[in-house]
């Protein structure tokens, strides 16, 4: 890898001791050598209004900012009514505001997401893909870490303590982190 690769964690949930969030903090600790991931917490973010995307909060000019500084996005999210939870799609609804100053423009993405159901977060992610379209995100396909019956995987400290989804992880992060060098390489390099 040539250079540090910059990953931006958002996890989908509220919750202090969220799995989702617990997951997160895992990606964090499972990241491949030569990459980061910062985490970036929704606590106390404003609901959009577009009479204020033109002078947006601080909380969101902040997370505008994180977006743009990073190489790649991961999202952890749970599934709440078989969709993406409000705060999250909140929150990428104001990166993506004002029509013409989204900050997700172009960035590789990855998705992951625990539930204490057996189908985990399957719906909640396709529907997250769904808005990568309008976006213009680059999601990776595989591998998809679902995270089902998660209550089993995570001790009370809330550390994941399953090794196959400690692998799912690390893999999904590896194909992200190759995904953003792939993505980045000039087209003469890739053979156009």
């Amino acid at each position: 890898m040539s250079r540090p690769i910059k990953i931006l964690g958002i996890a989908g949930s509220l919750r202090k001791q969220s799995y989702n969030r617990a997951a997160l903090r895992a990606a964090a600790e499972l990241v491949p050598d030569g990459a980061s991931i910062e985490i970036f917490g929704l606590d106390g973010f404003p609901g959009f209004s577009q009479d204020d995307e033109q002078n947006p909060p601080a909380k969101v000019v902040e997370l505008k900012q994180k977006v743009r500084a990073a190489d790649a996005i991961l999202f952890v999210t749970p599934e709440y009514n078989y969709s993406v939870p409000g705060v999250l799609k909140n929150a990428i609804d104001w990166a993506s505001r004002p029509y013409g100053d989204n900050a997700w423009d172009g960035k590789p993405a990855a998705i992951m997401g625990a539930s204490i159901g057996s189908i985990a977060t399957a719906r909640a992610q396709y529907h997250l893909r769904q808005s990568m379209v309008f976006l213009n995100m680059f999601p990776i396909n595989r591998p998809e870490v679902m995270i089902g019956n998660c209550a089993a995987l995570f001790d009370d400290q809330g550390d994941l303590t399953d090794n196959t989804t400690k692998d799912f992880i690390r893999q999904l992060l590896k194909n992200l982190v190759d995904w953003t060098l792939r993505i980045e390489q000039p087209q003469s390099a890739i053979g156009n």
